[in-house]
């Protein structure tokens, strides 16, 4: 018996055409973000395949919430929850509901997450890379859908997609710059992986900052593997086992500034009068610890409204790719100043 014949959906036009499902229904609709000649091209393939809108996905397509998607490392740490708080705030006052997915710092877990948001049709996408990530592939394609992409924190292909970061260069400069004015002379820096982009200024701030005091650069301070509690905690074994070990560190997250002062103690020295530290982020457990840390304060909030809002524009079709920094302020507490004055 002849198999039944299949109805022809936006996604069989899709697929055929090598577009986004939204750019077909656009097409259809003379949208006029889609140009002629897709809207040509779409139209005479529909009626070639004998494609009939489905009147009731239409009617769910109407009801449904206008979706953006929001792709994070974790869920659990203040820096990422406020910077979500800030893009949901945003995203409501202007009709839109966010969905949030975690990659837990995994590359296969972002690939996922991302192919996830894709299918469940939303709008566009706001995401920050997980550490592992170094194939900006899956991204990549997202340009060909006409999907729009905004990046935050840990970005890349900035000449095709918009971003908003932190001053990470000119902070990390002048975190360095008040240990040495506070009376440390020997610092090191504990980082992350050195593909990430978020890294690589950090440290060249740090290492800028040394050289503008003529300072001489020693590659035996520097400690870059990967960002969490625990490579804190061994970096900072690993600089202060040195024979000339640094009187300060400034740590690239406050994970790893954690990490650190754990190290610190055991080894049996005192913050700051032997090891001043500097984190960074500001999670809201740094003014807890003891002694309460100084740290790099990220902007969150601001971080969050400022990607959504280059969303928003791009989804109107008036943004090209562009890069937003909000600048980062130094919060300066008992765990950084050798020199009281």
């Amino acid at each position: 018996m002849e198999e039944k014949r299949r109805h022809i959906s936006l996604k069989d036009l899709a697929a055929e055409l090598g577009v986004s499902i939204s750019t077909v229904s656009r097409a259809l609709k003379n949208s006029p973000e889609i140009s002629k000649e897709m809207c040509e091209r779409v139209k005479t393939l529909a009626k070639k395949r004998n494609y009939r809108p489905n009147p009731f996905a239409m009617s769910l397509l109407k009801n449904s919430p206008r979706l953006i998607g929001i792709i994070v490392p974790d869920i659990v740490t203040h820096f990422y929850s406020s910077i979500i708080s800030g893009i949901s705030d945003v995203a409501r006052k202007n009709s839109y509901s966010v969905i949030i997915t975690s990659t837990y710092e995994q590359y296969e877990l972002e690939k996922q997450s991302l192919e996830d948001l894709i299918n469940i049709r939303v709008e566009g996408i706001i995401a920050c890379l997980s550490q592992e990530t170094t194939d900006y592939s899956h991204f990549d394609h997202l340009a060909d859908q006409n999907i729009p992409l905004v990046f935050f924190d840990r970005v890349c292909l900035t000449e095709k997609f918009s971003s908003v970061i932190t001053d990470n260069v000119e902070s990390a400069q002048k975190a360095t710059e008040h240990l040495l004015a506070t009376g440390s002379k020997r610092i090191g820096f504990i980082g992350g992986s050195n593909h990430l982009e978020i890294v690589q200024q950090r440290k060249h701030g740090y290492l800028q900052a040394l050289r503008d005091h003529k300072i001489p650069i020693e590659k035996e301070l520097v400690f870059c593997k990967k960002i969490d509690y625990k490579q804190g905690y061994e970096g900072a074994c690993t600089l202060l086992s040195q024979a000339n070990p640094p009187d300060a560190i400034l740590a690239m997250t406050d994970s790893i500034a954690f990490g650190a002062m754990r190290a610190i103690k055991e080894k049996g020295l005192r913050i700051p009068e032997d090891v001043a530290l500097i984190g960074y982020t500001d999670e809201a457990h740094s003014n807890y610890v003891d002694p309460p840390l100084t740290a790099v304060t990220h902007q969150t909030y601001k971080m969050g409204e400022a990607a959504c809002n280059l969303m928003l524009r791009r989804l109107k079709g008036t943004e090209k790719p562009k890069q937003i920094v909000v600048p980062a302020l130094l919060s300066i507490r008992e765990s950084s100043v050798k020199n009281r004055v």
